[in-house]
């Protein structure tokens, strides 16, 4: 049957880690294909460093004062993240994160790093309740809670992937990272939402390598997209303005005044 040219109403995000755009281009063959075939950013920078601040500027809007790796018992933070603004403005968010042993948790366990999971810093009562139910272990491929929504057509509106510490290419190589990503992609576009036309799927990069200017690869694929390429100066806040806009809610905190990334490819 033929997709439909429906607007997209849900976006996945997978984050990957410490890697800028030129070594991204040399080390990761099937994130380029996706890249040319659909849309990538010239001009997208990090607005951090290290690892968690950046992330939590994505969730949050704001880097809060951060600027280390600590575990969130170090970095209570008040208010709301995207994913509970989502779950407020009566839409869904749920991370996915590879190999945490159960739901939102907050230390680390194996391969599995807290800092790249920005939901658990946020600790009021509402964000914590729902953070324990949308924010889950990621599982393998062909099995788990995003095999299973992506069966279903069931991805949330607001969703973020959040590979373990050697798939994230920050322990292991990049082109590891790029043989798990392969496989996933196939997976969600052989799902419903993508196969209606209502999911875009935004990989990205927390931050690119020490020395550099950070500019990091942001590739959006999306059914309407062809070899689309967004010369905006982006950072990591326009993708947060972008779920704020798609959610229906203002954008939190510096977010509000960034550029939206959706709009730079007209989404």
């Amino acid at each position: 049957t033929s997709t439909s040219t429906s607007t997209v109403t849900k976006v996945l995000t997978i984050m990957f880690e410490n890697h800028g755009a030129t070594s991204v281009a040399a080390g990761m063959p099937q994130l380029m294909t996706l890249a040319d075939t659909y849309g990538q950013t010239s001009h997208y920078r990090a607005v951090s460093r290290p690892s968690l601040p950046n992330y939590l500027a994505m969730a949050g809007g704001s880097t809060f004062g951060v600027n280390d790796d600590a575990p969130p018992a170090a970095h209570a933070l008040p208010g709301s993240s995207v994913f509970d603004l989502a779950i407020a403005a009566g839409t869904s968010a749920r991370t996915y994160a590879e190999g945490m042993p159960t739901a939102c948790a907050l230390t680390n366990h194996g391969r599995y790093a807290v800092k790249h999971n920005p939901w658990a810093y946020f600790a009021d009562d509402a964000s914590r309740q729902a953070c324990a139910v949308d924010d889950v272990p990621l599982g393998t491929l062909g099995s788990g809670r995003l095999t299973d929504d992506i069966a279903a057509g069931m991805l949330p509106e607001v969703g973020l992937i959040v590979p373990d510490m050697c798939n994230i290419a920050h322990d292991c190589s990049l082109a590891t990272a790029d043989a798990w990503l392969g496989p996933w992609i196939t997976q969600v576009q052989q799902g419903p939402d993508w196969r209606a036309g209502r999911l875009a799927v935004v990989v990205t990069f927390d931050e690119a390598e020490k020395g550099s200017n950070d500019t990091v690869l942001t590739v959006v694929v999306a059914p309407t997209l062809h070899a689309a390429v967004a010369d905006d100066d982006l950072t990591h806040l326009s993708w947060t303005r972008w779920m704020s806009d798609l959610i229906g809610s203002p954008a939190p905190h510096d977010a509000r005044a960034a550029p939206s990334l959706g709009a730079a490819f007209g989404l």
